[in-house]
């Protein structure tokens, strides 16, 4: 027999966690981890297989932000050096102008204009030009000349020069070659309209490399210092840290059960110690559920032993019960029917249990039925029905029927009044209020409302953000915290909803449960064959 047993295990590795404490196959209350879904020990775990194959090793944050930084220091330095040469350009030129304005008040100062040759040519060669002329009213005075060009091959005038036209000249300048003449024309000091010097291009030009190659070793050393400087800021800033949260993930990945894998986050007030704090918190609820559906697993398993065994202990029962039927004595022949169903619900659930292996509620076989059965049947079952200490009422009214699965609807009602008989056997006997069980029932509209409400302590203000979910108990010794939670998924299961009304006296439960919708065809049809 225990051969069979275990091989039958090991056919059915899904393991489910079914009721054990109701008095049917559907009205059992469930001890149901069904919300978590608990599957098999082998549905469950991680598979072991070939490891995920890792991504080509590639160009990692650090080399992708500096790689960013060099050409965003280039392209600033390019920004920097344009209006920088051009603007060298313009204040050589008008160095030459000032230069030869100084040689035109020495010329013009000779007695009668005569200036010898080798002056000229020294005043010249210190202003760095071949001729300076100067304009009076209506005359053009050349002052001083020495190797005249043949031809001027560029004309600036300074006085009508724009930032675009200095940056293109700029340019022209140096991309030109050989020695063209350039007449720089510029304002005058006194009384003449303008001056005008004859220089040569080439040595503007040298100038102009030199200034660029200085620009261009300042600009790469100030670069560079400043994208060391932003890549140190932004590594330290941001890189170690994701390095820090890829890590943690890495290797909570490794062994997410391990809490000593969890990220400790820092002190950090940014975006990035927010990540971490969310890290964290997200790590802990996941190794928390982790360890509870590793218990639950357990538990499941265990539960699908106990529920094998207990469908063969409840099968002998119901042979038992099959011979007290013909017993003539009125007593029994009056329980003997309601034992028997018992029984017959039992098997049925165990057998379920471990032929469909979930932890699942079959989908309700709803149709209208009265309310009234139910709840005698729910009193009865519940041990109410002799129980003098506790006062039952039972408000319904007259002829009210409800859309729903007669045995689910015993079992969400059969959950809420022993939930509420306990809470009042755990009372406190120095208290001296009457310990009442009231169920009512109306219908509004299309809907029916079922209340449960008790005489009790109430439900804790900490147990009731999670009052409908599975293992929440409310403190109560001896309590699953399942009671409520298979309550509220039978009644979703209907189209309805249950809650907690908020300042009654105890605790009162409220149950809406909707009629389905019906089709008008399908009536106009069954009228139409009756």
């Amino acid at each position: 027999m225990a051969g069979r047993q275990a091989a039958h295990y090991m056919r059915n590795p899904t393991l489910a966690i079914r009721n054990l404490t109701g008095s049917g196959a559907k009205r059992i209350l469930i001890d149901e981890a069904a919300r978590a879904e608990i599957v098999s020990v082998t549905d469950e775990q991680p598979t072991t297989g070939s490891p995920r194959p890792l991504p080509a090793r590639r160009l990692g944050l650090s080399g992708k932000l500096l790689l960013l930084t060099i050409p965003l220091v280039v392209i600033a330095g390019i920004l920097i050096y344009v209006p920088a040469i051009a603007n060298f350009r313009i204040n050589r030129l008008n160095d030459r102008l000032a230069a030869a304005n100084t040689a035109a008040l020495v010329l013009d100062a000779a007695p009668l204009g005569m200036v010898p040759d080798s002056l000229a040519r020294q005043i010249l060669g210190s202003v760095g030009a071949r001729a300076v002329a100067i304009k009076l009213g209506q005359q053009r005075r050349l002052l001083a000349s020495a190797d005249l060009p043949l031809a001027i091959d560029h004309d600036i005038d300074m006085r009508t020069m724009t930032v675009w036209s200095a940056i293109v000249d700029s340019f022209e300048t140096m991309l030109e070659t050989g020695n063209q003449a350039i007449r720089v024309v510029g304002p005058a000091p006194g009384g003449a309209q303008f001056i005008e010097v004859v220089i040569d291009e080439a040595p503007l030009r040298q100038a102009m490399y030199r200034f660029s190659r200085n620009l261009l070793l300042v600009s790469l050393g100030i670069g560079t210092l400043t994208a060391g400087l932003v890549y140190l800021a932004l590594h330290y800033l941001f890189v170690r840290p994701m390095r820090r949260l890829t890590a943690s993930l890495a290797g909570f990945h490794e062994n997410p059960e391990s809490s000593a894998r969890i990220i400790v986050p820092s002190q950090r007030g940014d975006e990035i110690g927010v990540a971490e704090r969310e890290l964290s918190d997200m790590q802990r609820d996941l190794v928390s559920m982790l360890h509870q559906k590793s218990r639950l697993a357990a538990l499941g398993l265990a539960v699908s032993k106990i529920n094998h065994d207990l469908r063969n202990l409840l099968a002998s029962s119901q042979l038992l019960s099959d011979q007290l039927a013909s017993v003539p004595d009125p007593r029994v022949q009056r329980f003997a029917p309601k034992l028997m169903r018992s029984l017959e619900r039992a098997i049925a659930f165990c057998q379920s249990t471990l032929s469909y292996g979930r932890a699942q509620e079959a989908a309700p076989d709803r149709r209208m039925i009265p309310i009234e059965p139910v709840v005698v049947e729910v009193r009865e079952s519940a041990g109410l029905a002799t129980d003098a200490s506790i006062s039952w009422i039972s408000a319904i009214e007259r002829g009210l029927s409800i859309d729903a699965d007669p045995d689910q609807l015993f079992r969400v009602l059969l959950n809420l009044v022993r939930n509420a008989a306990q809470a009042l056997e755990g009372r406190p006997k120095s208290e001296a209020a009457t310990m009442q069980i009231r169920i009512t029932g109306r219908r509004e509209g299309t809907v029916t409302i079922l209340e449960v409400s008790d005489t009790g302590p109430g439900v804790p203000a900490k147990a009731r953000d999670h009052l409908f979910e599975a293992f929440q108990t409310s403190g109560r010794l001896g309590g699953s915290g399942l009671g409520l939670a298979i309550a509220a998924e039978l009644v979703r299961a209907h189209g309805g909803d249950i809650h907690l009304v908020e300042g009654t006296i105890g605790a009162t439960f409220r149950i809406a449960i909707p009629d389905r919708p019906v089709e008008l065809m399908s009536v106009r049809n069954e009228r139409a064959r009756a």
